[in-house]
């Protein structure tokens, strides 16, 4: 496992890292998972193995510290990875982000293109969600306090055993600034920062997540939109087959 230090508090993000030829492939979560728990079994599959490959925890989630003071904004999630591949000395990298990590890898690839040269985004929250009037239960429904008294747990047994597994490490303050920043979105939104970048971008949807919107316009924008069949949200780890082929193909 290795580290960086990506705050100027002082806060640090981990990462596995398997040795392999260039360019780098960086592998990125989703909300309350976990790289190496998501990607691991991938990163050997015939396709994909061979490469160097670093499956990397955001501020907040696995192995990576929980600063309370940072705002789990997207953008500061593309900032901290940033400087976490700056420490990495990679230059110039396929980033292969899923849901979450999808959204981050686009603002990433649009603040430091110098990082990105190739854009895979699995199932990525592309636009802003309401969070008004949020129903009971909902993580919209809770300040920071009670969602530390009660949301979290709530939350664990309604994402059920398999989510739950990856997200009990995560500290819950990141998990709920991440879900509102999520659902926030930004300003241009991730879907028109994806589609005005200029670099090679795949769009992997499931086909049984949901129905990707505007996917024409999508690929209007050069955006190739691939389904994996036999999926759901999580791709890489329903069909890792067809995943690795398809991520390989976006090279």
């Amino acid at each position: 496992m290795r580290d960086a230090v990506v705050t100027t508090a002082g806060s640090r993000m981990r990462w596995v890292e398997i040795a392999g030829a260039e360019p780098t492939r960086v592998y990125v979560h989703g909300l309350g998972a976990s790289s190496p728990a998501y990607y691991a079994a991938v990163t050997h599959h015939p396709a994909l193995a061979g490469r160097r490959s670093l499956l990397i925890d955001l501020l907040g989630f696995g192995v990576s510290d929980r600063p309370a003071d940072f705002g789990h904004t997207l953008p500061e999630h593309a900032d901290a990875l940033a400087a976490a591949l700056d420490a990495a000395g990679v230059r110039d990298a396929e980033v292969i982000g899923h849901s979450m990590g999808g959204a981050v890898a686009i603002l990433l690839a649009d603040r430091r293109p110098d990082l990105v040269a190739r854009l895979v985004v699995a199932e990525p929250p592309l636009d802003p969600k309401p969070t008004e009037n949020p129903p009971p239960g909902s993580v919209f429904a809770h300040t920071p306090e009670t969602f530390r008294e009660r949301g979290f747990a709530e939350t664990l047994e309604r994402v059920g055993p398999f989510w739950a597994a990856t997200m009990r490490l995560a500290d819950p303050l990141a998990v709920l600034r991440s879900a509102v920043g999520l659902a926030h979105n930004t300003t241009p939104t991730v879907r028109e920062t994806l589609t005005k970048l200029s670099l090679p971008r795949t769009f992997l949807a499931g086909d049984r997540g949901e129905e990707v919107r505007d996917a024409e316009g999508l690929r209007a924008a050069g955006v190739r939109v691939v389904t994996i069949a036999d999926a759901g949200h999580n791709v890489m780890i329903d069909n890792p087959d067809a995943f690795a082929r398809a991520v390989a193909g976006a090279a």
